[in-house]
């Protein structure tokens, strides 16, 4: 455990090497770090406002300012360590997708692409300039198809 903090619904955050992990009464949700898109947070609302890979966000209120600013310290240092390389690309349709060459629990070095809201990456247009970037992160890292 490198930090905790109690947030105002009596959740119980913790920030582990490896993943964040959010208990409650019934349940522990354990995330690796390279599961989170990003994070940022509002100071004047004690809130950490954090986006997840598959699109979903969650905010977490703190009961204290101290209590805030040490987690989201941590938080941002986990998520950074899990990012080797990121580039942003245009889509021809609107809008941005991130190609990013990130590391998981284990070390091992992957791609993995989060595009905007309203972003198809299934469009022909779209998945093409996505995989020429993906394709130049992979080979940048030495990595096989």
């Amino acid at each position: 455990m490198l930090v905790a903090a109690t947030v105002a619904d009596g959740r119980r955050l913790v920030a582990s090497r490896l993943a964040l992990h959010v208990l409650d009464d019934e349940a522990v949700a354990r995330t690796p770090w390279a599961d989170v898109d990003r994070g940022s947070l509002d100071a004047a609302s004690r809130t950490l406002s954090v986006r997840w890979v598959w699109g979903a966000s969650d905010a977490f209120t703190f009961e204290d300012d101290r209590a805030s600013v040490r987690f989201a310290q941590t938080f941002r240092e986990r998520v950074q360590s899990s990012v080797v390389h990121a580039t942003t690309v245009a889509c021809p349709t609107g809008g941005q997708a991130r190609v990013a060459l990130r590391r998981d629990e284990d070390g091992e070095l992957f791609t993995q692409v989060v595009a905007d809201e309203g972003v198809d990456l299934a469009d022909p247009q779209v998945a093409a300039v996505v995989d020429r970037a993906e394709d130049s992160l992979r080979a940048a890292a030495g990595l096989r198809d």
